[in-house]
């Protein structure tokens, strides 16, 4: 049986003139990791990316800690996270301005929890299907091209070989849902705790994918009171 370890990134860069890089903090969460795994002895025979700046920023910070990873890193952009602007602005109104809405966020007391409760809204409306139209990519095919990833990774994933995904928390989700048959009206409640650079482990046999964790920071968790800062959602 294979193994697939699903890696959310590490923080990215919310408040900064380009979200699509990794924070200070989102660098130090991919290094803890990478040094979890290392201690583990873990061995990767493939390495695979979504395209985007902050999947290729966690593997690289990542990696540098593994000395038994061969293969070239693979990049395959259906691991891509969808475009949150878009999915925020399709309400309309007092969202449809990016750049003001950004600007209210920045004049926040908590601009990553005024984020986080105008993200759930949006997030909300665009897995329920109801407004489909009105979106360039639905979830159901957000969702259908994520699980056509994990699936072609999975079968390159021999008995015995690991497999090492660095994404986002749309496809973690979306692959999760479609591993636990779950409907789409709960589909929010796996994707907002899903943490930075979190793991969630996939096995895989011929014919067989399933669902062995989800969302575990026990590499952050174990640095105690002084790795407190490194567990964050967005």
């Amino acid at each position: 049986m294979g193994r697939i370890y699903l890696v959310r990134h590490g923080q990215a860069s919310l408040l900064g003139d380009n979200y699509d890089t990794l924070s200070e903090t989102g660098y130090e969460q991919s290094r803890v990791l990478g040094k979890w795994l290392a201690c583990r002895q873990l061995a990767f025979q493939h390495v695979v990316t979504g395209s985007l700046k902050r999947h290729e920023q966690t593997a690289r910070a990542c990696l540098e800690f593994l000395q038994d990873v061969n293969p070239e890193m693979v990049v395959d952009a259906d691991l891509d996270e969808f475009h949150h602007e878009d999915m925020v602005s399709a309400q309309g109104g007092e969202y449809a301005d990016r750049a003001a809405l950004q600007e209210r966020m920045r004049q926040s007391s908590n601009p990553r929890r005024e984020f986080q409760r105008v993200f759930s809204a949006a997030f909300s409306r665009w897995v329920g299907g109801e407004y489909e139209d009105e979106y360039r990519l639905s979830w159901r095919a957000f969702r259908a091209r994520n699980v056509a990833a994990i699936e072609r990774i999975a079968a390159r994933c021999g008995s015995g070989e690991n497999a090492l995904v660095f994404t986002s928390g749309g496809p973690i989700a979306a692959i999760v849902q479609h591993l636990t048959a779950m409907p789409d009206s709960h589909v929010e409640k796996v994707h907002t705790p899903l943490l930075n650079a979190g793991v969630t482990q996939l096995m895989c046999s011929p014919g067989r994918l399933s669902l062995s964790y989800l969302n575990s920071v026990g590499h952050l968790e174990a640095l105690g009171p002084a790795g407190e800062h490194l567990v964050t959602y967005r």
